[in-house]
């Protein structure tokens, strides 16, 4: 029967060890983790999960587990898609996603690489196209991968450089190449036609010139000039007539009015940034707008920036005028030195006799009775405090007592010296015209009472400096030298003084100066002489006791009192920075004129303009002038008729015949 019972209870003590057992699959998922095999890891946790669904334990750890190998991988493939293997990372992040196929970061990783491998390849076209010259369709690949990733390395470069090309091209402006724009010319022409002489230089020099329908068609000119390069005549020309040109192409000029509704038409403007590292950008830009008269100023004071629009050879002048004021500003160190020097010297000698005899009531008396043989004393010890109020004399005069101060006579021996040298050596860097300031001392609190209208009273603090301020303006000059302006106060309190509210205030002694000083780089100035010397005498005597000669010492106390403080000041100036000069050529230079900032200007050779050279025109040494024969005699000049030269092309005024014989000239036709 015991046997019977006993079986069961064995197998049901068993089934439970079972079932509190880890699982195996358990401890082999955690091994093939340990050894970097997490697909297989995982799979035996999930196993072992299946195989004891109520374990908490184990449901938390499979947990753990995946999510730190999803982490893991997705780590991995950031790294291998950053460095382009795209494939690689494709193959992690589909093995994350089969570890744990509804996360969502996996699912967006995916996507990424997607949407980047995509990328890359259309900025590989683009990088094509670039190449093949088709600069546009390239822009327009690299502005949709930027609109979808703006964070783009490669695309950022790219489109970077295809703008910048672009800008560079932009802003070459179309230059005239011919050679015979600097070949000499003489025309003689008076009241010509305009377009008449304009088309003899197009002849001569190979320009196509286009005219603006507002020109007039009667417009006349007048111009007698000798072994003058066509560009230095045409520039001529076109002043005088009011006219102003631009360039179409290498051979091709626009003649249009020099008047503002047509430049606003025909003139190109630019935009030029400027980053100040010194100067002020709202100065600059007021300067701007002074000397050149632009008007499309923007100045962002947060960055000191400063942006303009104007004609590119306004620019080129503001670029001059910004480099001439933006310049480092001077800077020196102040070394000082203060030096406060004070002597004192007391002596206190001789007796002190008592000033005041009472004869009065004191209070405070006691009395006191013994007993000596049967005989009873009083002793009275009269009071040491003098009574208030009025005594009466009738009724009380026994209670008179003649009294003294007391102690009733003093013999004073003190004497007494001090030195005090109070040194501060600060070192102090300063830009210049900028005040610096240096403060040697304490700050002492003064509190005031505030009372209102209901009674409430507050107080507030306020702070007094006491000590020793020096202000200092230097203005650091072109020879190495320093302009300063130096300000010193030495203050102290004197002493303190209590209002009737309890509120105390402070009587402050000063002394101050202040002066202007040119000293040299590395150069000492002392100032000194601000001296408070002090000497004081006391007597207290006996008066006609202590008047006599020799003895009177014995009925007098005598106290000298003497103090002398001097304040010395040594500033030595160091520069540490001088200005620098700019450039000759931003110190001087060409603008123009006074209607067109580096316009072209009427001198030959250069123009008045920054430029120099007409617009886009490629500056040549000129060749040596060729001689030009005079008409044939007898020959009738025709005004407005370019004399013949030889060699020209055949067809062109001024070429001889086949019979070697110069030719009448032509009359020219207007353009």
């Amino acid at each position: 029967m015991k046997r019977r019972l006993f079986a069961p209870l064995l197998w049901a003590a068993l089934a439970a060890g079972c079932a509190t057992t880890t699982p195996p699959a358990f401890r082999e998922g955690q091994d093939l983790l340990a050894q970097g095999r997490l697909e297989e890891g995982l799979a035996r946790l999930e196993q072992a999960q299946q195989e004891s669904p109520g374990d908490a334990e184990i449901r938390a750890y499979l947990a753990k587990q995946r999510e730190r190998a999803v982490n893991q991988l997705l780590a991995q493939g950031m790294t291998a898609q950053v460095n382009g293997a795209y494939d690689q990372a494709n193959e992690i992040y589909l093995r994350a996603q089969r570890i744990d196929p509804p996360n969502q970061r996996v699912a967006a990783a995916l996507e990424g690489l997607k949407a980047e491998r995509r990328h890359a390849a259309m900025v590989r076209d683009a990088a094509e196209l670039a190449d093949k010259g088709q600069a546009e369709k390239a822009l327009v690949l690299l502005r949709r991968v930027l609109a979808e990733a703006p964070r783009n390395r490669e695309a950022r470069t790219l489109l970077r450089r295809l703008e910048e090309e672009q800008n560079r091209k932009i802003a070459l402006a179309p230059k005239l190449k011919p050679k015979r724009l600097t070949r000499p010319i003489t025309l003689e022409f008076r009241d010509a036609s305009l377009r008449a002489v304009l088309e003899v230089i197009s002849r001569t020099a190979g320009i196509n010139f286009v005219i603006d329908k507002d020109v007039a068609p009667d417009l006349k000119t007048t111009i007698f000039v000798r072994d003058t390069p066509i560009e230095d005549a045409l520039k001529l020309i076109l002043l005088t007539a009011q006219l102003d040109l631009k360039v179409l192409s290498e051979h091709s000029i626009l003649v249009y009015p020099n008047n503002p509704a047509k430049q606003r038409d025909y003139q190109e403007l630019v935009m030029k940034s400027f980053y100040l590292a010194n100067a002020d950008a709202k100065q600059v830009g007021n300067m701007l707008r002074t000397m050149l008269k632009t008007r499309d100023v923007f100045v962002d004071e947060r960055l000191n920036h400063l942006m303009i629009r104007d004609t590119p050879e306004a620019v080129r002048v503001a670029e001059k005028l910004i480099a001439s004021q933006d310049l480092a500003e001077p800077e020196a160190i102040l070394e000082v030195e203060v030096l406060e020097v004070s002597r004192g010297r007391l002596e206190n000698l001789g007796i002190q006799w008592p000033t005041q005899i009472g004869y009065g009531v004191l209070q405070g008396g006691t009395t006191t009775q013994s007993t000596t043989g049967g005989v009873v004393v009083e002793t009275t010890t009269p009071g040491t405090t003098v009574a208030s109020g009025v005594v009466d004399l009738r009724h009380n005069a026994g209670g008179l007592t003649t009294f003294i101060a007391n102690p009733a006579l003093l013999i004073n021996l003190n004497a007494r010296d001090n030195n005090t040298n109070v040194l501060a050596n600060p070192r102090i860097r300063v830009k210049n015209r900028e005040k610096a300031k240096i403060h040697i001392g304490d700050r002492v609190p003064v509190l005031t009472s505030t009372a209102t209208s209901t009674g409430f009273v507050s107080q507030s603090v306020s702070y007094l400096d006491v000590g020793v301020k020096l202000d200092v303006e230097p203005n650091i000059g072109l020879e190495d030298e320093v302009t300063m302006k130096v300000g010193l106060e030495v203050s102290s309190i004197a002493k303190e003084v209590t209002s009737s509210a309890g509120t105390v205030a402070y009587q402050v002694g000063t002394r101050s100066a202040g002066t202007v000083l040119r000293l040299r780089d590395g150069e000492t100035q002392v100032l000194a002489g601000l001296i408070q010397d002090e000497d004081r005498h006391t007597a207290s005597k006996i008066p006609g006791l202590g008047d006599m000669p020799v003895l009177g010492r014995l009925f007098s106390n005598n106290t000298d009192n003497s103090a002398k403080t001097e304040i010395v000041l040594l500033i030595t100036p160091r520069i540490v920075r001088t200005l620098a000069f700019p450039p000759a050529s931003a110190t001087e230079f060409a603008a123009g004129t006074e209607s067109g900032v580096g316009s072209i200007g009427a001198r030959p050779g250069g123009g008045g303009g920054v430029s120099g050279p007409l617009p886009g025109a490629t500056p040549t040494p000129a060749p040596a002038p060729e001689p030009i024969p005079a008409p044939a005699t007898g020959a009738p000049t025709t005004p407005g008729v370019m004399p013949p030269q030889p060699g020209t092309e055949p067809g062109l005024p001024g070429t001889p015949p086949a019979g070697g014989q110069p030719a009448l000239p032509a009359p020219l036709s207007a353009l």
